[in-house]
């Protein structure tokens, strides 16, 4: 599919994209199909001894899909790349998991969402977070830059998807880990390729 779509295609995905997390950013309650906040967090089993020590409102801005860190444990010391961090709820806990010693970094191409994030991580006293505006294509990052990459509903927004799971293999350490949480289509892909753009980022 990606070879059939248009640099207008891909401007259209891309404003969706930006338009549904400009709402996110403000409060994402209502604006998806799975629970958000602190429900999502308990419902994909976070551990509940990090997510009772978030913030009302940083708990509050939470919108995946899924718990990236059901993949693996994540260790103290370790570098760590979020990709599509949003409000940054699963880059704080990360910086929760890999300690002082440790670096988190979050990306996102919505700067609404990466504010959210600064703002969320100003609510704790964190200092081992970075937030950095940027698109999973083409990351700004050395070679093996991080011992883990997660991510958490992203990729299936992305249309050049075999380009940022590059990226993102890159970027890892040897031994590295990419741990992602997305959804996936069930049942047959729709054929008109004007009603999968418009339907895209819903």
């Amino acid at each position: 599919m990606e070879t059939q779509l248009t640099s207008a295609d891909n401007k259209r995905i891309q404003e969706g994209i930006r338009g549904k997390y400009n709402q996110a950013a403000v409060n994402p309650k209502g604006l998806f199909s799975y629970p958000t906040g602190r429900d999502g967090l308990k419902a994909l089993g976070y551990d509940p001894d990090l997510v009772k020590d978030l913030p009302d409102a940083v708990a509050a801005s939470y919108c995946g899909v899924g718990n990236p860190f059901s993949l693996g444990t994540v260790m103290k010391g370790t570098s760590v790349l979020d990709i599509g961090c949003g409000a940054g709820v699963d880059t704080i806990l990360a910086a929760r998991m890999i300690g002082p010693n440790g670096r988190a970094v979050g990306i996102d191409l919505v700067s609404e969402m990466l504010e959210r994030g600064k703002n969320n991580l100003g609510m704790t006293d964190l200092k081992n977070v970075s937030f950095i505006e940027g698109s999973a294509n083409k990351l700004d990052f050395p070679d093996e830059s991080f011992d883990v990459v997660v991510s958490n509903g992203v990729f299936n927004l992305i249309p050049a998807k075999e380009a940022a799971i590059a990226e993102a293999f890159r970027l890892l350490k040897p031994g590295g880990r990419f741990m992602i949480a997305d959804q996936v289509l069930v049942g047959e892909l729709q054929k008109d390729l004007k009603t999968r753009i418009d339907t895209w980022f819903q």
